[in-house]
């Protein structure tokens, strides 16, 4: 069945540019007909998939709504009540599940995150900032005309003057291919479409529940909004007491990671960093975890092989690592913490984090609970990962090595959930049937 690119949100499909600059915007609806008309205005404005396939475009906006929103906007009730469970709940309702208890918990987030004021999400990414503020002007002219909107809550997002995360590590490799889409990627077929947008077959050979009516569901998908605060200052000097040098903190740093700094897996050179390796589309993704069962090269506990463990359970026969694939899209926030520093500056920088689905359940909330929160699948029970996995300050990582392995003690939290929610990003046609309910 081919994709309706015509229909699709780009932002569903299209990778971030490098560089970017974006934004990300909430929006309130008090009033419903001044919400719906906000639709109807913002409509012209989104790009389908089609057009930015095989080109980056200046700007491009993708508009998303959380189950209160359809609310506010006045859904029916048999509609809501046909779309996932856990994005009825809201993220904050399954913050426990998701880990997300102590520092990172609901009562200690940024407002308006998780509540249920939160209706429209706009996020606009662009190359640069003359194409941002192009689109998001657009996008704020047709919101000012409607007061029965406003804007409760902005993050600007830009990519780091080392086009790296906050830690340091590069950042947006192993995306799955789409099934449909020009290009691949190497190492991995490409994913059935249906596994992201909702109406097409996935990888079960069956269709995920679609929300109802057809034209709301079909051509959508469900999107995870996360904001992740990032201690960039305790991480380093965790790296920095355990080190007897600058090569061993890489290394370890890179054993928690899976990767370099500069994207280098493990898995392909364990022993020493390879920037161009790194830098290399067609080679920095194409490798496997199966003849490195024990992680001598690569740990099984480390942060990217615990997202994506690729061939590694192939020999359990229980879990097929394609039904926990999602679109990833990552954005920095926040002043880089300067090379060599230390000590916590103060400043709040991290990482938004969408992830894009079209089963929330058994893609990220399975990869967050049993596979990033968790260490039975790898039979480290008692570990989490290394990077983003919840912990009390006591938490530990296993190097795999001959002839002792190394076990990294009093891991603390290193990142800190800010905030998040479950979002339904509709097709084009959904939208506009949003625009035009009575």
């Amino acid at each position: 069945m081919a994709l309706d690119l015509d229909d699709i949100q780009a932002g569903a499909l299209h990778e971030r540019p490098s560089p970017y600059v974006g934004t990300y915007v909430l929006l309130h609806v008090r009033d419903r007909n001044d919400g719906r008309n906000l639709l109807r205005r913002l409509i012209p404005l989104l790009s389908p998939a089609r057009a930015v396939v095989d080109r980056t475009p200046s700007a491009w906006l993708t508009v998303a709504l959380s189950y209160q929103g359809l609310k506010a906007l006045g859904v029916p009730e048999d509609s809501l009540e046909s779309f996932a469970p856990e994005f009825r709940e809201g993220m904050a309702a399954r913050a426990a599940l998701l880990g997300d208890v102590g520092e990172s918990g609901p009562e200690h987030w940024e407002a308006p995150l998780g509540r249920p004021e939160v209706h429209i999400a706009l996020a606009t990414l662009a190359p640069d900032r003359a194409g941002l503020d192009e689109a998001v002007a657009k996008a704020r002219a047709a919101q000012d005309e409607f007061p029965g909107v406003e804007v409760i809550w902005r993050q600007d997002c830009y990519q780091l003057p080392t086009g790296r995360t906050s830690f340091g590590f590069k950042d947006g490799i192993g995306q799955p291919a789409v099934e449909g889409l020009p290009g691949r990627r190497p190492g991995e077929e490409p994913i059935k479409a249906g596994e992201f947008i909702l109406g097409y077959p996935d990888e079960t050979g069956g269709t995920a529940p679609m929300p109802t009516p057809d034209v709301l569901g079909r051509n959508g998908t469900y999107v995870v909004f996360r904001k992740l605060h990032t201690k960039v200052a305790a991480y380093r000097q965790y790296l920095r007491d355990r080190a007897a040098d600058r090569h061993e903190e890489e290394l370890l740093g890179a054993k928690m990671v899976g990767r370099w700094q500069s994207g280098a897996p493990l898995a392909v050179t364990p022993d020493k960093d390879d920037p161009e390796l790194g830098a290399d589309p067609q080679r920095n993704n194409d490798f496997r975890y199966g003849d490195d069962l024990r992680g001598l090269k690569c740990p099984a506990g480390a942060h990217a092989r615990r997202a994506n463990p690729r061939d590694a359970l192939d020999h359990e026969g229980t879990v097929d690592v394609r039904l926990h694939r999602m679109i990833r899209r990552g954005t920095s926030y926040g002043p880089m913490l300067p090379e060599g520093v230390l000590e916590d500056d103060g400043a709040d920088r991290g990482i938004i984090f969408v992830f894009a689905g079209a089963h929330p359940k058994r893609q990220f909330e399975f990869v967050k609970t049993q596979w990033l929160n968790d260490g039975i699948f790898i039979g480290a029970p008692s570990e989490s990962d290394p990077l983003v996995g919840p912990r009390d300050g006591a938490g530990t990582f296993t190097v795999p090595r001959k002839p002792i392995r190394r076990r990294l003690r009093d891991l603390p939290p290193f990142v800190v959930t800010r905030g998040g929610e479950y979002l339904f990003a509709p097709g084009l046609s959904g939208l506009r049937w949003l625009a035009e309910l009575k």
